[in-house]
């Protein structure tokens, strides 16, 4: 059995943290000691244990309520959500940076940064040896096997989306050609 304290110093929480858990319902304690402090058992830590990775994937306490009571569908369903959510976060975020670097208008602060232009992008493929055929059909197979990601990858270089629409039409036509 573990106290709030062993729990608090074990997780890196604080005590009022776990009382809050507590309070709404969250992480009930498996007991209560003599003196009637709140005790918890394994089971208890291992709630916890899954409290807070669900925190680390950016999950609200309500939203870890309801994974924590629910059947494996539903469950899947709720983080399938968050991610959805977190794309929806991460390609905003890229939005701001191009916007910022823009704003900025100066080229040296792009090295700077995380983010890569296609300019740049296509200067890395061609620096590796690939020509315009080899580009296309790394595109295709982005475009084929993860579709969304070629797309989450495509705005990260900051293209129009007129541009994204061209280059998705673009690899998956090819390889409609090439089946028949």
């Amino acid at each position: 059995m573990y106290t709030v304290g062993e729990l608090s110093r074990r997780f890196g929480l604080s005590r009022s943290t776990l009382l809050y858990y507590d309070k709404i319902g969250l992480l009930k304690p498996g007991g209560r000691s003599a003196a009637n402090y709140r005790l918890y058992n394994g089971q208890d830590l291992q709630r916890l244990e899954d409290i807070c990775r669900y925190r680390q994937a950016g999950l609200s306490l309500e939203a870890i309520a309801r994974l924590l009571e629910s059947e494996p569908q539903s469950a899947g369903n709720i983080l399938q959500q968050r991610l959805q959510h977190l794309n929806q976060e991460i390609a905003g975020l890229r939005e701001q940076q191009q916007i910022l670097l823009t704003l900025l208008g100066d080229p040296a602060m792009q090295a700077q940064t995380r983010a890569l232009d296609k300019d740049a992008w296509v200067a890395v493929l061609e620096a590796s040896g690939m020509d315009e055929q080899a580009q296309h059909n790394w595109h295709i197979q982005f475009e084929q096997q993860m579709p969304e990601a070629h797309q989450d990858f495509l705005e990260s270089l900051g293209i129009s989306a007129d541009e994204i629409r061209r280059i998705r039409e673009w690899s998956g036509m090819s390889d409609q050609r090439d089946a028949e």
